[in-house]
């Protein structure tokens, strides 16, 4: 009865913001989660670059972008420069693991991972991992060891290098369990814990889902056991700003339906990583979300071929 909450952080506005009001959200609860960090340029305003990516209007119309990431951020990188994040964020990010709980990499730049990653060739994607681990050491003084990525977007690419730069984790898509992932065949020994459940922007306004009943719909969907536990990932924009109501709801909730809530590390200390069933990965859709994500498919029970670390 694990569930562990990642945060993931995409903008300026969301660290500064955010990511403050988070903290005392969970400080009140007693918790702890799994903050991953957009480490930077926040260049949010060229996503409008989506607009012929099928189901994105609305997405937009639905949950209302404008009133949580406000206009100052979807102007970065289009008619005002990107602010770097990490440069002015830093002690922000200090302060969450100062506080006890878990940080990790989201991606450098959040648009051009998630706009750029799925058709990328190996040099790129290696380029900007290491600019996002680099950053990260030198905010943190440590190597990460989690990595969740920006739009639930990878590549084999970006799989294969989670295992070389050495995580011990990665919560890069969406799913139902735990498993090691598998390309095409190919093994990648780095276990991926997904998001098992939907977001609030994939449910508000789906369904005659509101933002005064979201959390309802959502604890309905989680108020039977599931033995490998859930992945619910909030964005510290929506959450840590106009949805923070709705969060306590839900940690109240999870709370008396008898989960154990904290950071995704919980669920990986629970377990034997190569004892993991190996599971196809790859593009598909999820309701709600536009365009393809990175998906757990079926077990893999012919022989795969081993990725050796570089």
């Amino acid at each position: 009865m694990r569930l562990g909450l990642k945060v993931d952080v995409d903008t300026l506005r969301g660290t500064r913001n955010g990511v403050p009001r988070l903290l005392e959200i969970l400080k009140q609860h007693g918790l702890h989660a799994t903050f991953l960090f957009a480490l930077g340029p926040d260049h949010t305003g060229r996503a409008i670059r989506r607009i012929f990516r099928r189901g994105f209007f609305g997405k937009v119309r639905r949950t209302s972008v404008l009133r949580h990431y406000g206009l100052l951020t979807l102007l970065y990188g289009t008619l005002l420069p990107g602010p770097d994040i990490g440069r002015r964020t830093g002690d922000i990010m200090r302060r969450v693991k100062d506080e006890g709980h878990e940080t990790g990499i989201h991606c450098w730049d959040h648009v051009r991972w998630q706009d750029g990653v799925a058709d990328a060739d190996a040099d790129w994607t290696h380029r900007e991992m290491a600019k996002a681990h680099e950053r990260y050491v030198a905010i943190f003084g440590e190597p990460p060891a989690v990595h969740g990525a920006a739009g639930w977007q990878m590549n084999v690419h970006a799989l294969r290098l989670t295992q070389d730069l050495g995580f011990d984790y990665c919560s890069d898509g969406r799913g139902d369990s735990p498993h090691l992932p598998v390309w095409r065949g190919e093994l990648v020994r780095c276990p991926q814990f997904p998001t098992t459940l939907p977001t609030l922007d994939e449910m508000i306004g789906v369904d005659g889902v509101t933002e005064d009943n979201v959390a309802a719909h959502l604890l309905e969907r989680t108020r039977e056991p599931v033995a490998t536990g859930h992945v619910f990932t909030l964005h510290a924009e929506l959450e840590g700003g106009r949805l923070a109501g709705v969060f306590e709801q839900l940690l109240t909730g999870w709370k008396a339906q008898g989960w154990s809530l904290g950071p995704v590390r919980a669920l990986r200390e629970a377990i034997e990583p190569m004892a993991l069933p190996r599971c196809e990965v790859g593009p598909g859709e999820v309701p709600g979300r536009s365009g393809t994500l990175l998906v757990q498919g079926g077990e893999f029970l012919a022989e795969v071929t081993l990725q050796n670390a570089a």
